[in-house]
C-alpha cells in the first residue's frame, strides 16, 4: 500500500516557520519536502478537512493547520518521541470515500503497530475511525465524548453517526461508552436505547461529581473520539457546535491523559473544529493542540504489561456471602491501577475481556458485601 498518495504535505508556512529547539516541532518527522520514513514511529499524527458530514461548518477545513501551528509551538515533553506528521489526508470525491480512506489509513498504520491521532474535520469522521477495525477479527470497545449522542433519524451526519456505528454490519462492536453529554441537548429515548443496549453513559454532571470513575471506562477502549463541543465554549468558541456548558479544557486534556496511558488503545481522534467561530488568538485551536500533547505525554507514560499473572500485579480475592462467592481483583503495582475478574463462558468471541478495568471504589464496595455495578455490567455484556 502506497500510504503517501492519501495524503497532502503540511502547508508550506508551517514546515518553513522557525521553531526552538526544545518545541514540539523538532521532535518530529513531518511530511514537508518528503514523506517520513514510518521504520520505528509510534504515533502517526493524521490532519482531516473534510467538512460535507455537517451544515455548520465555516471553515472547518482550516482547523488542522491552526491546530499543527499551536502543537508544533509546545515545548516536548520527557520523552523521546518517535512520531510523525503524515500532512493532511486527502479527502474523497464523496463523503462515503472520505470515511473509507479514512478507514484504509487506520487500518494500514494499526497493522504497522503505529498508533494514528486523528484532528480536524467533523465528528462523524469518527465513522471511518470505527471501520479501520473491521478487519481485525476481533470485538472493540469504544469511548466518544460529546455533549450529545449522536443516533438522530434525521439530519446531517453529524447527528447519526453513532448510529451507523452501532448499526453498522458486520457488528464488531462490543462495548459503546458516551461521556459528558448535556441532558437538555439528548431526546431521554436515545438514552433509553444505549441502556437497552447495555451500553454505558455518563452525564456531565455525574464527571463532575465523581472525575476518576470515568478513567477505567476510558481504560477499556480500543477507540476514543472526541467532539470539541463537549468543552464548554468559553475554553472553546470554536467548536462546530459549541456549548455554554461542558467539560472545561483541564478535565479535556485529563480525558486525553487517561486515554493516551491506556495500552490497549490504538486510536484517538480529535473532531469538530471550525477556526472560523473562534476568538482572535484561536483559543479552540490551543485547546486542542495540549489535548493532543496530553495524550502524547500519557502515551510515552504507560507502565501495565496487562500480563495479570506476573509479578506486576497484586491479586485480591473477596468473599461474598451470595453468588457469586468470590470476586478477584488485581492491582498494578506499577501504575496503582485496578482490573476485576468477570467469570464467563469460554468462546472464542469474548476471551479478550475476562479482566476488566474497575476502581478502587469497585474493590471497597465488593469488601462491604456489595457486587459493584461495573461487575454486574460487564456480566450481561458477556452473555
Amino acid at each position: 500500500m502506497n500510504i503517501q498518495s492519501f495524503f497532502d504535505p503540511v502547508p508550506d508556512y508551517l514546515f518553513k516557520k522557525s521553531y526552538p529547539d526544545n518545541s514540539l516541532f523538532r521532535q518530529i518527522k513531518v511530511y514537508g519536502n518528503d514523506f517520513p520514513e514510518l521504520k520505528d514511529i509510534k504515533i502517526a499524527l493524521i490532519g482531516l478537512k473534510e467538512k460535507r458530514g455537517t451544515a455548520k461548518a465555516e471553515s472547518v477545513d482550516r482547523g488542522s493547520a491552526e491546530i499543527r501551528e499551536k502543537l508544533y509551538e509546545l515545548k516536548k515533553g520527557q520523552s523521546s518521541y518517535q512520531i510523525a506528521d503524515l500532512g493532511d489526508l486527502i479527502s474523497g470525491d464523496s463523503l462515503n470515500n472520505t470515511y473509507q480512506n479514512i478507514r484504509q489509513v487506520g487500518e494500514y498504520l494499526m497493522k504497522q503497530q503505529i498508533l494514528p491521532v486523528f484532528f480536524g474535520g467533523t465528528h462523524d469522521l469518527d465513522y471511518g475511525q470505527y471501520l479501520s477495525y473491521q478487519k481485525m477479527k476481533k470485538l472493540v470497545s469504544m469511548v466518544s465524548v460529546d455533549s450529545k449522542i449522536d443516533m438522530e433519524e434525521d439530519g446531517k451526519e453529524d447527528s447519526r453517526h453513532t448510529q451507523e456505528i452501532v448499526l453498522h454490519q458486520p457488528n464488531f462492536l462490543f462495548s459503546y461508552t458516551h461521556l459528558a453529554y448535556q441532558s437538555f441537548l439528548v431526546d431521554p429515548a436515545l438514552v433509553n436505547v444505549l441502556e437497552k443496549l447495555y451500553f454505558d453513559h455518563v452525564r456531565l454532571g455525574q464527571i463532575r461529581d465523581k472525575f476518576n470513575e470515568i478513567e477505567p471506562l476510558i481504560r477499556d477502549a480500543d477507540l476514543l473520539t472526541f467532539d470539541l463541543s463537549a468543552i464548554q465554549s468559553a475554553d472553546a468558541p470554536g467548536a462546530v457546535d459549541a456549548q455554554p456548558f461542558g467539560l472545561s479544557g483541564e478535565e479535556a486534556c485529563q480525558i486525553s491523559w487517561f486515554a493516551g496511558t491506556n495500552e490497549k488503545l490504538s486510536s484517538f481522534g480529535l473532531y469538530g473544529y471550525d477556526p472560523y467561530f473562534d476568538d482572535a488568538n484561536n483559543k479552540t485551536a490551543k485547546v486542542a493542540a495540549v489535548m493532543i500533547w496530553y495524550f502524547i505525554e500519557g502515551f510515552y507514560s504507560r507502565k501495565d504489561s496487562l500480563s495479570f499473572k506476573s509479578a506486576d500485579y497484586i491479586k485480591y480475592t473477596v468473599s461474598l456471602d451470595n453468588k457469586p462467592n468470590n470476586l478477584v481483583f488485581y492491582k498494578s503495582k506499577r501504575s496503582g491501577k485496578w482490573w476485576m475478574e468477570i467469570p464467563h463462558n469460554e468462546t472464542n468471541r469474548f476471551d479478550r475481556v475476562s479482566t476488566v478495568p474497575c476502581s478502587y471504589a469497585d474493590y471497597q464496595l465488593a469488601q462491604k458485601g456489595e457486587i459493584p455495578e461495573r461487575w454486574i455490567n460487564s456480566q450481561i455484556k458477556l452473555y
